[in-house]
């Protein structure tokens, strides 16, 4: 077997609502083979990899990979349970798992879970599927793999890219209370929120956190002072640059006392307890980081050492959040084992690992510890008596193997109080204090000697409090999250998303500029680019993912209007969660054979995720006069987000509407010339059909079709009718719409401009120029390599319903397709349309736009169909083009008289 290539979608997709990664396999050899014909296989596979005995597949039950593989399964199905086996086994919790067929008989697709923050170019998951695909190779040929060593390495990669402790239970907390997250590349970052409620902590350091605080706290010596000037013991001491001037601190303070590093953290270079020079020149010189040598120059603190228990207070937004007693790292003789040996035997906890990953951390047998041990009389083939407490450091800090004992619940009041103006007097919104005196749960002594604060520490580890050795955890980072989103602050703007095959644009820009004349300022993604408050931001085909993550991360964007289009859901999943508004504008076929996406019903799938994807009580917007778009009410995934249905069609006798109107719900349709919205029996004008922009009055039906998807989505965000009215009266296609049915003046020749590209698009554009210029006329056309054959011809047949003469030329971009092959393709359609079309195969735009201005006889349209629209937009500008058609406005407007409904008319509603 071989993998060829793994793609990852970050966002929710048609397999879960989390990260997935599919990996294309190819079984080669293994190809048509099951388990069933390779004996002893199964059996192999479980002695290497045991867990896989409770692998329950689709039995739902312990044992159900075992009867599959007794009954027969295929390899790629193998390699799916396989890798979640590995992936398991390293700490990578992650469960659902799916095999298809892809392509050819010996191709499969196995998808498979990801972790929410794994960052996106992680090689973990690719490791361990290439692994797996060798335990299976092993097993085939008679052997019991053993992964180990290899699986360890991926460990390592795992361990060293996951989310900390600390910025893991953020995470998850932010998670809970409903707040979006985005880890930002592979650092401990988060990104919280969307919009215009974003916020970002790092490990427990918010944006709000004082810099200046930071600072403070940074400099041991400094926030003493800060803190001895706000009467909050704090232990005497001095800064010192030379060994000399320890001792003489020493002589000064008296011992014992502690020596530190002047800047240092997580208890790295802190000696405790020293009472004799030759002790203190020892400790200034590991401190100072001189190797020893006792030499001046880097600065040190020497300070009294207090007598009696360490705490860690963590102090969130002016108040105890929680507080854990410490200990430092130690081992309990049991009068039979060495301290290495016990050493090893507290190793094996799962919960301790390297640095920060773990609740704790692995104890050490490094040169501080050693040397502790030998002033004891220990060393590591020690065998300490049973009972027996052997310190392996002075210093309590879970940094160096330490554990804590949750004290949060008898945490005296004046010592509460202390910690939490120290951390006021600081500046911090969250800190860890750290302190010494006899009982947390006694007022701190009168004698100042007796307790102080130790240090005020910036982004303070988390893991303490949330899984203490002893005593209950404390939902902290909750606390952390809290601060940052209190009750009742939202967390998300406003997000409208739309997806469909044809007016997606459209449609996007029309509720934008709603959005935006209702005051709102709006980000905008769609196929021309990225906008934020009607400026763009950035130029690409911004319809994907990314698009939508640039909007969702701008904190001056109050709502975010997303065009979703189905390449970047199929190969990178959504950008967002839960939208407000979603909107399907319809589904007809297009982009069939590009992404695995084989059939309507595939696009029916994936168009589907947007409406599954709505907010629970959402809105979700359907056109009920396309039957596959109307009948995703009915999916289980969206009647479980219950949401609410806005049905749009051009009539108000559409079945689907029309019964939705008689149960009294909302919908929105053409009613005696005037778009229209229906609550029941109760109707609401918004404005006439004509004089919608770019309707050019009333004949364009499909954009009149997106003006009412977007009256839909407008109005379930609240915006008024009058200035609905005045957002689509105002809608300038020039300005607002480019490259979506635009008509230029060439001479005496009107140049409509569109994007029309599958057949349904071609049709309602042959559609709006008949019924606008009484006939078709002349088009020059190019559509995208990347389609099937059928559709690229059945697009042209389209055409040729209209137009009887059309210029045909390729684009630059031939999509993999050979030089010619796209003009003959639409040509035999044009032919198998219209046997009698005039065809005119030209090699490039310019040829082709002139070709047909020379074709078109005075006064008759010509239809330009395009790929790019800048090099349109210059060729028109240097044929003299202008926009607008014979001087009417652009868009047109009506002066029909309205009739009148004989329904009742209720006052425009701001709902």
């Amino acid at each position: 077997m071989r993998l060829d290539h793994v793609r990852r979608l970050s966002g929710p997709n048609v397999f879960l609502p989390r990260p997935v990664v599919i990996a294309r396999l190819d079984l080669q050899g293994l190809t048509g083979h099951e388990t069933t014909d390779h004996p002893g296989f199964a059996e192999r596979l479980v002695d290497a990899l045991p867990g896989l005995a409770s692998h329950h597949c689709s039995a739902g039950r312990p044992g159900g990979l075992l009867d599959a593989m007794a009954r027969g399964t295929y390899f790629g199905h193998v390699t799916e349970h396989v890798t979640l086996e590995l992936s398991g086994l390293i700490g990578r919790e992650v469960y659902f798992g799916r095999t298809v067929r892809a392509g050819g008989p010996g191709d499969y697709e196995v998808i498979l879970e990801c972790p929410r923050d794994e960052p996106t170019g992680s090689p973990v998951v690719e490791r361990l599927i290439t692994l797996a695909l060798r335990i299976v190779g092993g097993a085939l040929a008679g052997r019991v793999p053993d992964p180990s060593a290899d699986l360890a390495r991926v460990a390592a990669v795992h361990e060293e890219e996951r989310l900390g402790v600390s910025t893991s239970a953020l995470a998850r907390a932010a998670r809970r209370r409903g707040v979006p997250v985005r880890r930002v590349g592979a650092l401990n970052l988060l990104r919280l929120g969307y919009g215009r409620y974003r916020r970002t902590v790092w490990a427990a350091m918010t944006d709000a956190t004082s810099a200046i605080g930071m600072e403070i706290a940074g400099d041991k010596r400094l926030a003493h002072r800060v803190l001895a000037d706000a009467g909050i013991p704090v232990p005497e001491g001095r800064v010192v640059a030379s060994a000399a001037q320890a001792l003489e601190a020493l002589r000064d303070i008296g011992g014992p006392v502690v020596v530190k590093p002047l800047s240092g953290h997580q208890g790295e270079g802190v000696h405790i307890e020293l009472c004799t020079p030759p002790e203190v020149v020892a400790a200034f010189a590991a401190a100072a980081g001189d190797g020893g040598t006792g030499g001046d120059g880097a600065e040190v603190i020497v300070e009294s050492y207090i007598p009696g228990r360490d705490y860690r207070v963590l102090v969130v937004g002016g108040r105890v959040s929680a507080a854990a007693e410490l200990t430092a790292a130690c081992v309990t003789g049991d009068g039979t084992a060495t301290v290495a040996e016990l050493v090893e035997r507290v190793n094996a906890d799962p919960a301790r690992g390297e640095g920060h990953d773990r609740p704790l951390t692995r104890l050490a047998l490094g040169p501080t510890e050693l040397a502790l041990l030998a002033r004891r009389g220990h060393g590591p083939r020690t065998v300490p008596a049973d009972g027996e407490r052997v310190w392996l450091r002075r210093n309590a800090n879970l940094s160096t193997g330490g554990t804590s004992r949750d004290v949060t619940d008898g945490v005296h009041p004046d010592v509460a109080d202390m910690c939490v103006r120290a951390a006021a007097m600081v500046g911090m919104d969250v800190c860890g204090i750290d302190l010494r005196l006899p009982d947390i749960g006694a007022p701190p002594p009168a004698d100042h000697g007796a307790a102080g604060i130790l240090e005020v520490n910036a982004a303070p580890g988390l893991r303490m409090h949330l899984a203490p050795h002893e005593g209950t955890g404390r939902d902290v980072a909750g606390d952390v999250i809290d601060l940052m989103y209190p009750a009742g602050t939202p967390s998300r703007i406003p997000v409208v998303s739309v997806t469909g095959t044809n007016g997606k644009t459209t449609t996007v820009r029309m509720i934008a500029h709603a959005l935006e004349l209702d005051g709102r300022r709006t980000g905008l993604t769609s196929t021309e680019g990225v906008y934020v408050g009607r400026r763009v931001v950035h130029v690409s085909d911004a319809s994907g993912p990314r698009s939508a993550e640039m909007v969702l991360g701008d904190r001056s964007v109050e709502v975010a209007v997303l065009e979703t289009a189905r390449g970047g859901v199929v190969r990178r999943g959504l950008g967002y969660d839960r939208a407000d508004v979603a909107v399907v504008t319809n589904i007809t076929r297009d982009h069939l054979g590009v992404d695995g996406t084989e059939s309507l019903d595939d696009l029916i799938d994936i168009k589907a995720l947007v409406a599954e994807e709505v907010r629970r009580g959402g809105h979700l917007v359907l056109n009920a006069e396309d039957p596959p778009v109307a009948a995703l009410a009915d999916r289980p995934a969206v009647r479980d987000r219950d949401p609410v249905l806005r049905y749009f069609a051009l009539s108000p006798a559409a079945p689907v509407l029309a019964e939705h109107l008689r149960n009294g719900g909302v919908g929105y349709c053409v009613e005696h010339g005037w778009l229209t919205e229906a609550r029941g029996a109760d109707l609401t004008r918004i404005l006439p059909a004509a004089d919608v922009g770019g309707s050019f009055d009333g004949h364009a039906e499909h954009v009149v079709a997106d003006a009412l998807a977007a009256c839909a989505a407008a109005r379930a965000l609240g915006v008024p009718v009058d200035v609905l009215a005045r957002a689509l009266r105002t809608f300038d296609p020039h300005t607002r719409n480019p490259g979506r049915g635009c008509v230029y003046q060439v001479g005496s020749t009107p140049v409509l401009v569109d994007y029309a590209h599958n057949a349904a698009a071609v049709a309602a554009v042959g559609a709006f120029v008949e019924r606008r210029w009484g006939a078709g006329g002349v088009a020059a056309v190019t559509l995208p390599g990347d389609r099937p054959d059928d559709l690229v011809i059945e697009t042209a047949r389209a055409l040729a319903g209209t137009f009887d003469r059309v210029v045909v030329y390729e684009d630059e971009d031939l999509r993999g397709r050979r030089s010619g092959e796209m003009t003959r393709l639409i040509v035999q359609g044009l032919r198998e349309g219209r046997p009698g079309v005039r065809t005119h195969p030209m090699g490039d735009l310019k040829g082709a736009l002139t070709s047909a201005l020379d074709i078109a006889e005075p006064g008759e349209p010509v239809l330009l169909l395009y790929e790019k629209l800048p090099p349109v937009v210059e060729l028109l500008d240097t044929l003299g083009a202008a926009g607008g058609l014979s001087g009417e406005p652009v868009g047109g407007r009506s002066d029909t008289t309205i009739t009148d409904s004989s329904a009742r008319t209720t006052t425009p509603s701001s709902q």
